[in-house]
């Protein structure tokens, strides 16, 4: 995706963390294709509507889809990269406390219930400082206190990014192909590997297997697909190679919590309001 910048008011490096007490608050249409290596002295909690956004770090690249927000700790560089500049950001960045919760201290992607969906939105009246005693802070105050409560279940949305040259190729060509069904063995051969020296190579640079990074990688090309709403969950399920509806429709499930036609109806919801 081209990378480039047309918004002026860079208020994620300029305003953020001017009062360092405040909890700053921050909607708006994303108007921008990316969002350069940045990082915060508050945490952020951003929640994306409309369409995908890619949260890259220097270690992994996040892939938060619609209805969901990713939790950023304070101090982790990181930048920002929409799908689209129409997507609808909801940003909500809070100053670290002493003895805070674990959950605070860590990345992770969520699943916005109804309950949290009702506060994010109340929220879109606020932009810029919430001062400490204001009503507006106590209430996004109260929304980062249940987050460690409602939000349980960290969703596996993101990638390692490779380390070994040999492995970034081998990538490449699974993102190339994720409409075949690529077989592991296939791979070896194909790139030179033993299938026991590859699957080495990905436990060693990814922490995880080559099936867990493949299906990983088809489900989230799937949400894409889904969002743009231009075809079929069954075509969407033969778009990123699997041929059975159920099978996709399952590892979907064990993946987002949700089936597809379900994620797909509670968009149709949120737009509605």
């Amino acid at each position: 995706m081209e990378q480039t910048t047309f918004k002026v008011d860079k208020y994620y490096i300029k305003k953020v963390d001017a009062d360092k007490k405040s909890i700053y608050c921050h909607h708006d249409i994303m108007g921008e294709l990316f969002v350069p290596w940045h990082k915060h002295d508050k945490a952020q909690m951003l929640y994306a509507e409309g369409d995908v956004v890619f949260v890259t770090t220097e270690t992994k690249s996040y892939f938060l889809p619609a209805r969901h927000f990713i939790w950023i700790p304070a101090g982790l560089e990181h930048s920002i990269e929409p799908k689209s500049e129409h997507v609808m950001m909801r940003n909500l960045y809070f100053p670290v406390e002493k003895n805070e919760d674990e959950f605070y201290k860590r990345e992770g992607i969520y699943p916005v219930n109804n309950l949290l969906l009702q506060m994010m939105m109340f929220t879109n009246q606020w932009n810029g400082d919430l001062k400490k005693g204001s009503p507006s802070f106590t209430i996004a105050k109260a929304i980062k206190a249940i987050l460690p409560q409602i939000c349980t279940n960290n969703l596996p949305l993101e990638l390692p990014q490779p380390k070994d040259k040999r492995l970034g190729k081998i990538l490449r060509y699974v993102e190339n192909n994720l409409g075949e069904t690529i077989l592991f063995a296939d791979v070896a051969h194909e790139f030179g590997f033993s299938e026991r020296s590859l699957y080495r190579l990905f436990q060693k640079d990814l922490k995880m297997s080559f099936i867990q990074y493949y299906t990983i990688r088809r489900i989230l090309k799937a949400i894409e697909l889904l969002l743009e709403r231009k075809l079929s969950v069954k075509e969407v399920a033969q778009e990123v190679g699997y041929n059975s509806v159920p099978t996709f429709s399952n590892t979907f499930f064990k993946i987002l919590g949700q089936r597809p036609s379900d994620y797909l109806n509670g968009e149709e919801i949120l737009e509605r309001k």
